[in-house]
């Protein structure tokens, strides 16, 4: 029998629609599949490697519907770019009315952006800790909506075969859950159970225990007993004891080589944090949030940890668990007598300044000097990824996340480059020599790798090589290089050895901070005054930079540096840097000050230390010229007697803040910074006065909180003198993670009627350097190509 032809009515419509954005690997066609079905349209969805393309038909009133809640009901990883609509010829078949979701094809052109690793969600939990579900303490649970992404991405488009997961063949009931467009596990690429997935297990002098259970309750046990035990999570291991254990965490910090640098912690919950920091509902938010980062929190007095997690600060990093396996090892083990913990801390597995650790080989290699024993898993990880850190600015009722490092759930998220992006070359930027991440551009996108580390040892270049050749795999070959001004970084002279025969473009270092900043915000063109402070910069008459006022106009890839800091000799170069107390004589000598026992900084050194120092200022000798802020603030902590030597980069910096902060709303001392008529900012007058405050018996407390207010001030007299009309401001740079300075600063110029950008997306440090680079270098081709 012939089955009735179906009749297209007169108000039907076909429409093809092209979905580019965040749209893989985050529920998408689903969501797609459900709408579609909801409204009773046919067609159907499918991926290819730069889009999701979907073709419905039907009732125009309900084909408008559709395209509206595509947009509106999204699910909540997806972002959505842009939506291409293109009318169809109709099909008279129609597919008996249904609507379908077809196979992944491969295009050509652009590819989707990859999505970031996502915390486990409330729903996989909820069955990790059911009894009766089958995914009951499965450490590999996972859906839809949440688990890994990038760390297990080979290829695009995002399929299981393209994944570190095609080892696992699904078995029947998951390949179920995978092929049904109304289950939560409908393509999720993850997907495994207890008779299909990863399996999990625990290693300790040579024995291996099998079984999750088993293994969970024997890492319990280790770490009970003051162990360093290493865990296998999404981006590579991490080292972890308990946080309470003095010996345990010197330990670990010993055989990693950490100096006095803090260490994160994991927490069980939110009820478990609040007994370690005071947390607002900001903090709340993204503390709970799918990124799952570290947040930098105030630290109660009392918070019960060793002193040697976080030495002599008054922050504590703490993160919520945000895969599996960390939810069952601070959970009881059913039958197991072993002591549960609710808080551990969580630092990669590496030595300092070395990448993380993340594959079976390196782990064999690297784990045994740093751990006495490890809980690993079989799942493999294709792209290793730090936990990223965030601090939140709170400003009356404006709460806004300032990013400290950009890595786990966020990377390889775009940047939107706009207009520029569409017609520019792809660009691949190498980022700066500390805290480095690189960025590869793909038309009107900048994507940013997770963070790699200091350029300096010869494992971390084989990391960032590594990265860089990953990304490229999937986002192709670039056809410019950028990297920074300065002859000395790694990182310059290995775009140079690998630059062949296309175009290299070197950037000004805080330049290229302004730019970033100009390129999140999507404000590239505008004319702006970026003040840009951080530790040194190699400036473009060959000193030291890193206290600069820089103006930009329509063509962002130039710059006129229209204020600075004052130049002081930095003697010794990078001793100074490890040492604030050289560039605290460094600033006493200039202002012409003696150096008397009594002040902090001339007690901080032997005879034959300041005898040197004064040898090298007076005759020049070891002394290049240095304008950064990011050293005056150095100075200035070093003449409180807050820290003379450091152990970690900022650290001085990070000491002064807090007892900044700790001033209170008491009235401070003036502290007045010069702003001579050429926009130089001298802070001569500033030491001289801080000298006699300090004399005088003045609080350091209040020196402290006077000196971030004087600094404040001096910006807004130097962006006032060179405004010349121009109404936004920048704040970038290292010194701007500060959050006294940056509110103080931001809350000053906007009374004189500034629009102040700040940093939210990337780093204010070199950790975004590389999107400045990149999008510097896109603005460059586009003028040659014009020419």
């Amino acid at each position: 029998m012939t089955a009735a032809p179906v009749v297209v009515k007169s108000d039907e419509v076909r429409r093809r629609l092209t979905v580019t954005g965040v749209v893989q690997g985050v529920g998408f066609r689903p969501f797609v599949h459900r709408v579609a079905s909801e409204l009773g349209l046919s067609g159907f969805v499918g991926n290819d490697s730069g889009a999701v393309f979907v073709e419905v038909q039907g009732d125009r009133a309900r084909v408008d519907e559709f395209a509206r809640r595509l947009r509106a009901e999204a699910p909540p990883l997806a972002r959505i770019g842009a939506v291409a609509v293109t009318e169809v010829a109709l099909d008279a078949n129609r597919g008996g009315r249904l609507f379908r979701i077809v196979a992944s094809q491969r295009a050509t052109g652009g590819t989707t952006p990859i999505p970031p690793d996502v915390a486990v969600c409330t729903e996989c939990v909820a069955e990790l800790f059911d009894p009766r579900d089958r995914r009951y303490r499965h450490p590999f649970v996972t859906c839809t909506n949440c688990g890994p992404r990038f760390t297990i991405i080979q290829t695009l488009p995002y399929d299981r075969p393209g994944t570190t997961m095609s080892a696992f063949d699904m078995c029947d009931r998951c390949a179920a859950e995978y092929h049904d467009p109304s289950n939560r596990r409908f393509h999720a690429q993850p997907i495994a159970c207890p008779n299909c997935g990863p399996t999990l297990w625990f290693r300790s002098g040579g024995v291996r225990t099998n079984g999750s259970d088993a293994a969970l309750a024997a890492a319990q046990q280790a770490l009970a007993s003051g162990a360093v035990v290493a865990v296998k999570g999404i981006g590579g291991y991490h080292l972890a004891c308990l946080v309470d254990d003095e010996a345990a965490v010197g330990k670990l910090r010993s055989r990693k080589a950490r100096g006095a640098k803090p260490f994160a912690v994991l927490v069980r919950d939110l009820d478990v944090a609040r007994r370690y920091a005071d947390i607002d509902d900001a903090e709340v938010a993204v503390l709970s949030s799918p990124a799952r980062p570290i947040v930098l929190l105030r630290r109660h007095a009392t918070a019960p940890l060793a002193e040697s997690v976080a030495p002599g600060n008054p922050l504590v990093g703490l993160m919520l668990p945000y895969s599996p396996i960390h939810h069952l090892l601070l959970a009881p083990v059913p039958g197991a007598n072993a002591p549960v913990p609710d808080a551990l801390v969580m630092t990669s597995a590496n030595l300092s300044n070395e990448p993380i650790c993340f594959t079976e080989d390196d782990a064999a290699q690297r784990l045994p000097t740093l751990c006495d024993a490890v809980l690993d898993h079989d799942r493999p990880i294709h792209v290793p990824c730090d936990d990223s850190v965030v601090r939140v600015v709170s400003d009356g009722e404006d709460s806004r996340e300032l990013p400290i490092r950009r890595s786990r759930g966020f990377a390889p998220l775009p940047v939107e480059l706009g207009r520029i992006g569409r017609t520019g070359p792809a660009v691949l930027a190498v980022g700066g020599e500390l805290k480095n991440t690189f960025c590869l551009t793909d038309g009107p996108r900048a994507y940013l790798s997770g963070h790699i580390g200091d350029m300096g040892t010869w494992k971390t270049l084989c990391a960032f090589e590594r990265a860089v050749d990953q990304l490229s795999e999937i986002r192709g070959t670039p056809a410019r290089l950028a990297a920074d001004l300065h002859p000395g970084y790694h990182t310059r002279g290995w775009a140079e050895r690998h630059a062949d025969d296309r175009p290299l473009d070197l950037a000004q270092h805080h330049h290229a901070h302004v730019v970033s900043l100009l390129a999140e915000h999507g404000r590239l063109g505008e004319p702006v005054i970026g003040v840009s402070f951080d530790g040194t910069g190699y400036g473009s008459d060959e000193t030291i930079w890193g206290g600069e006022i820089l103006a930009l106009g329509h063509d962002s890839h130039r710059f006129a540096r229209v204020g600075h800091l004052l130049p002081v000799p930095l003697p010794g170069g990078d001793a100074a840097v490890r040492n604030p107390w050289r560039m605290a004589l460094s600033q006493l000598f200039a202002a012409g000050i003696e150096w008397t026992a009594e002040l902090p900084p001339v007690g901080a050194a032997s005879p034959d230390e300041l005898r040197l120092i004064r040898s090298q200022l007076e005759c020049g000798v070891g002394c290049v010229p240095c304008s950064s802020m990011g050293r005056l603030f150095d100075a200035v902590s070093s003449l409180l007697g807050v820290r003379h030597r450091i152990d970690y980069e900022g650290q001085a910096a990070i000491e002064l803040e807090a007892l900044a902060d700790s001033a209170g709303e008491a009235p401070r001392p003036s502290l007045p910074l010069a702003v001579g008529a050429d926009g130089v900012i001298d802070p001569r007058p500033m030491v001289q006065a801080l000298v006699s405050a300090l004399r005088a018996g003045t609080s350091t407390a209040l020196l402290a909180a006077a000196f971030h207010e004087a600094v404040a001030v001096a910006v807004g007299r130097v962006v006032d003198q060179v405004a010349n009309g121009v109404r936004l401001v920048g704040l970038t740079g290292g010194v701007f993670q500060n959050v006294v300075l940056l509110r103080t600063c931001r809350n000053l110029l906007r009374r004189n009627g500034f629009e102040v950008l700040t940093h939210q997306i990337v780093p204010p440090n070199d950790g975004g350097l590389a999107l400045g680079q990149a999008a510097i270098s896109v603005l460059i081709a586009l003028e040659e190509a014009d020419s």
